[in-house]
Order: C-alpha cells, then sequence, then structure tokens
C-alpha cells in the first residue's frame, strides 16, 4: 500500500448529490444575493457582525459547523495511526503552509503594490495592503477545507490529521512568521481566536461526530451510510448560507471600493492558483493517491481568514487596508476554491492510477 491508502473511495457522482452538480451556480447567485441584502438591510447584516466571541463570529461558526459536521461523522477515529504512519500527505501540507506559501505570498504582495501598482495607490495604502496580504499568508485554513475534502472526495480520517497537526503548528509559527515578514518585533495574536476556532471548528464538530458515528454504528445495517446521505445537503445548505452573510456583511466595502478590491484580488489569485499548483504537483511527484493530494493542496491554498482578519483589526485597525485586504481574501476563497475543487475532481483517477503503478 502506498502512501495516503487509509480508506476505500466514495461513491462515483458528486458527493453532495444532484444540487451539488451546480454548486458554482448557486454560489454566484448567494454572491450576489449577498451583495443586494447587504446594500437593502445593511442594519441587519451590522446586527449579525456584533454577535462575536474572541472576534469569532458565533452566526458564521454555526454556519461552518452545519458544513464540516456531515464528514467529521465519517472520520473513523480507530485509523488515525495508520494515517500518521504514512507521513507523505502530512509533509507536504507542512512544507507548503510553512516554508513556502507565507514567503510567496509576501513577495507577490511587494512585487504588486511596490511595483506593478505603485502608481495607483498610495505608499501607506500600499503597506496596509501589503500587511493584510501577509497575514492571510500566514494563516492556512482549518475549517472550511472539510469543506473541500469532501466536495473533492478526499479522506476524512487522513484530512482530519492534517487540519490537526497544521493548527499545532500554528500556534507556535503564527506569531514569528507574521512579525518577520511585517517587519515587526511583535504580533498581537489573538490567541482567544486561535483556541476558540481550532475548538470550535475541529475539537467540537470531531467529538460529536464520533458520539453521532458510534450511535449509528450500534444499529447495525447501512444506518451509517443512511444518515450520511440525509444529512448531506446540510452541507451546501450550510455553505450557501455562508456565502450569502460574508458577502452581505461586506456589501458596502464592496460597492464603495471595487477598484481597489479588483487590485488586491490579483496577486491574491496568482498566490492562490499558483500554491495550489505547486502543491498538487508536487503530490504527483510523490505519488500520493488522489484522497490525500486533493486535501494537502487544499489546506494549503485557502485561508484562516477569522484569524487574519481579527490580528489585521488588532493591529491596524477596524478601517484599515490591512482589514480591508484580508476581507478580500474571504470575498475571493469560494468561488476560487470550487473552481480548485473541480480540477482536482478531473484529474482523481490519474492520480490514482500513478499512485497504484
Amino acid at each position: 500500500m502506498r502512501d495516503g491508502e487509509v480508506s476505500g473511495g466514495e461513491e462515483e457522482g458528486n458527493p453532495l448529490g444532484l444540487f451539488g452538480r451546480y454548486l458554482s451556480v448557486w454560489v454566484a447567485l448567494c454572491i450576489a444575493a449577498g451583495v443586494g441584502l447587504g446594500a437593502l438591510f445593511p442594519g441587519v447584516f451590522e446586527a449579525v457582525a456584533r454577535v462575536e466571541l474572541a472576534r469569532v463570529n458565533l452566526v458564521v461558526a454555526v454556519l461552518i459547523w452545519v458544513m464540516i459536521f456531515p464528514m467529521m461523522v465519517k472520520v473513523d477515529l480507530g485509523c488515525l495511526r495508520d494515517v500518521g504512519r504514512r507521513p507523505g500527505g502530512l509533509a507536504l501540507t507542512l512544507v507548503i503552509n510553512w516554508l513556502v506559501k507565507p514567503f510567496t505570498m509576501a513577495l507577490l504582495a511587494w512585487a504588486f503594490f511596490d511595483g506593478v501598482f505603485a502608481g495607483l495607490v498610495s505608499p501607506e495604502d500600499a503597506r496596509q495592503y501589503i500587511a493584510g496580504m501577509i497575514l492571510l499568508g500566514v494563516a492556512p485554513c482549518t475549517a472550511m477545507v472539510f469543506v473541500w475534502s469532501r466536495l473533492s472526495r478526499g479522506d476524512p480520517n487522513y484530512t482530519l490529521v492534517q487540519v490537526s497537526v497544521n493548527d499545532l503548528v500554528m500556534v507556535v509559527a503564527f506569531a514569528p512568521l507574521a512579525g518577520l515578514l511585517l517587519g515587526v518585533s511583535e504580533v498581537a495574536v489573538p490567541w482567544g481566536t486561535l483556541v476558540l476556532s481550532v475548538v470550535l471548528f475541529v475539537v467540537v464538530p470531531l467529538g460529536a461526530g464520533a458520539l453521532t458515528r458510534r450511535a449509528l454504528l450500534a444499529r447495525g445495517g447501512d444506518a451509517l451510510e443512511r444518515f450520511d446521505a440525509a444529512v448531506a445537503p446540510a452541507s451546501i445548505v450550510g455553505l450557501l448560507a455562508t456565502v450569502v452573510l460574508i458577502f452581505g456583511l461586506q456589501a458596502p466595502t464592496l460597492l464603495a471600493r471595487p477598484g481597489v478590491i479588483a487590485l488586491i484580488s490579483v496577486p491574491l489569485l496568482v498566490q492562490s492558483y499558483g500554491i495550489f499548483l505547486v502543491a498538487y504537483g508536487l503530490a504527483w511527484v510523490l505519488r500520493l493517491r488522489h484522497e490525500i493530494a486533493a486535501p494537502a493542496a487544499m489546506i494549503g491554498t485557502s485561508n484562516f481568514f477569522e484569524l487574519a482578519v481579527a490580528v489585521a483589526i488588532s493591529l491596524f485597525g477596524l478601517q484599515s487596508g490591512a482589514a480591508l485586504a484580508t476581507v478580500v481574501g474571504v470575498l475571493i476563497e469560494v468561488p476560487v476554491m470550487l473552481s480548485l475543487v473541480a480540477v482536482a475532481n478531473r484529474t482523481r483517477a490519474a492520480f490514482d492510477a500513478r499512485a497504484a503503478a
């Protein structure tokens, strides 16, 4: 058995069913709906934005929990030891997240805002945008990876290990890397945000999933399969509701500063697709199975936006260019990641054939 061969593949077809096949269409409609609702009812979204703890929005947290819970039920905790014995996917995740992504994001931010876009924004604004993008670069994803992994039929056990180990590294590596790349001696990391996010997005749903899985297996028969089929639509509902909420919350910024948002989006898009290409290419070289390769590339590509936004606000202020840059990262993430899920799914057969050769 090669590295990453932990559990069997899922059923053919979109893992979220017929509705999931047109997910990009529904997301586009939800983006438009979010912006429209945010412009028409700003007070409602402002009230939602105030429902937070340690700078983690609790409404968003609930929706993310709804998204990832179905995958957590599929996690077999008894297989985690076997996952750790095949470290190829873990090594790839850690190398991309901590030795490649932060530095390429900083280089791209400097290249575009100190070079290509230098005549379009003021030097002070440029420094702010660069800082925000750097914070995104040193905050790899935690929660949403479970959604992207499910959509690309990733191994839930291995994905859990990748995310868990990455979170442990983030606790000790985030502040030093951010401080180094921002050129400051101290970075005021909101540890409450970091700890609460890990608890909300990993520990709680994992525990609930394990208890649910045990209860379903105790019933015998195909109870687990029937439950998975029944709750799979919840992942889509949670994702679409999150899109509406995020774009509704940021509607005033989107409508007021479209030009700046477009400028910030360029290096972020280059970074996202570039990191995925590097990570997925290395997974191909390492002959990883698709169920390991896809989530490994997704973790490095997407961002822990709650942490990045919180740090940007604490360091530079709510209305700062740095905070705006982290918000733009949130706005482009879902469309970008859906496009990469499509790429990963189209290459699944090729990856598995290479891994088995």
